[in-house]
């Protein structure tokens, strides 16, 4: 599939928030390529990650339904973004949502007619605890951390993707109907089953060639995170490896029309992660667990800087915590790296962060949240 036409994105200059969580008001600019949100637990460090999650991909990294995000007692929430291209020039992003309305973004005060058209201006990382979720949880979990890599570098894909699940949706329907109804129409399931066919060959190369790329990057950014210690392995999982989907479809037909939803295609393909020959799940310690994740989200940082051919903007939500000193030390010297662009972190420590910072070449900037002296709420 195309690949998308490459920004030469982006730093963000300032971030202002209207009615966002906890946030009733708020507004900060940044110089620094490392800056950090200190402070208590609850007063809004992590909702200011996601405020710039939320400009770069459209959507709350936490909390995805955009009426639960609007301040307590608010109608509205109202989010500003000032980027600067390597050119100098500036992108306005606003997101805003009403109760009752649409979610808008607009582009230099320009709406756009669909969400999806904003996907990879911004490219973005977030490392968060709640990516615990990738090894913990269901495959879903999984599939959607691969097309969110893909689909912010590949418009293609995230567009074939979008028609493949509508798709999916329309023929889980049709199942429910027959059912409902106590009848069947072979025909009308075709004309699902045909879309189906021609969506799902280019997703799998696209998700196969994706896979073939990452998974060795995984590997050395795991590497140097845990010091060499110790072996990963992550593998793609999918039916379409073992037959055509038409002949899938046809074997499970009697299943669908009892199930009444689809049980085969590309929205079961699932990541198998191992530490060793073992699942991660069950057999990597916590910190281990930790160690797997960041290196998946560093990975997706080095993919998406080769196709996009900039470093994207990084998050990193509590990621010192439960890690042992080396491990620490050992992944702010990665961060460090010039090759990564902006870096926003959040944490409770101001000391442990600033002390994790000292050391690195990198101008930083500590934000205190909660404390009257920065006036910062």
């Amino acid at each position: 599939m195309g690949q998308k036409s490459i920004f030469v994105f982006m730093q963000l200059r300032r971030l202002s928030l209207t009615n966002y969580k906890n946030q009733k008001a708020f507004e900060l600019d940044f110089e620094a390529p490392i800056n950090a949100f200190v402070g208590n637990n609850g007063v809004g460090k992590t909702n200011l990650l996601d405020a710039i999650y939320h400009l770069a991909l459209g959507k709350s990294y936490f909390n995805p339904i955009a009426s639960q995000n609007i301040h307590f007692g608010a109608d509205f929430f109202v989010l500003e973004g000032r980027f600067i291209k390597r050119e100098e020039e500036e992108e306005k992003i606003i997101c805003s949502f009403k109760r009752g309305g649409k979610k808008v973004i607009k582009r230099n005060g320009k709406a756009y007619d669909k969400i999806a058209e904003h996907i990879g201006l911004i490219p973005l990382v977030i490392i968060s605890p709640s990516d615990q979720d990738l090894i913990a949880a269901g495959s879903s979990v999984r599939r959607k951390f691969m097309d969110g890599i893909i689909g912010q570098t590949d418009t293609t894909y995230l567009d074939a993707l979008l028609q493949y699940h509508r798709v999916v949706d329309q023929r889980n329907s049709l199942l429910k109907f027959f059912a409902a109804n106590q009848q069947f129409d072979p025909t009308a399931l075709e004309a699902y089953d045909q879309q189906l066919l021609q969506l799902s060959s280019p997703l799998y190369k696209t998700r196969k060639r994706f896979m073939e790329a990452f998974t060795p990057v995984f590997e050395k950014r795991y590497k140097q995170i845990s010091d060499a210690q110790e072996s990963v392995e992550i593998h793609y999982q999918t039916q379409l490896d073992e037959k055509p989907l038409a002949d899938l479809l046809q074997e499970a037909l009697s299943r669908d029309r009892a199930l009444q939803f689809s049980s085969v295609g590309l929205h079961k393909d699932d990541l198998e992660l191992r530490l060793g020959k073992q699942p991660v799940k069950k057999f990597g310690s916590q910190g281990q667990q930790k160690s797997f994740l960041i290196a998946l989200k560093l990975a997706q940082f080095d993919y998406m800087q080769q196709q996009q051919g900039v470093p994207p903007i990084v998050l990193l939500d509590d990621i010192f915590d439960k890690l042992d000193q080396e491990r620490v030390a050992r992944i702010v010297h990665l961060l460090s790296a010039a090759d990564f662009g902006q870096i926003f972190i959040s944490d409770t420590h101001a000391e442990r962060t600033e002390k994790a910072f000292q050391s690195s070449a990198m101008n930083y900037e500590l934000f205190s949240l909660g404390n009257p002296k920065n006036n910062i709420l």
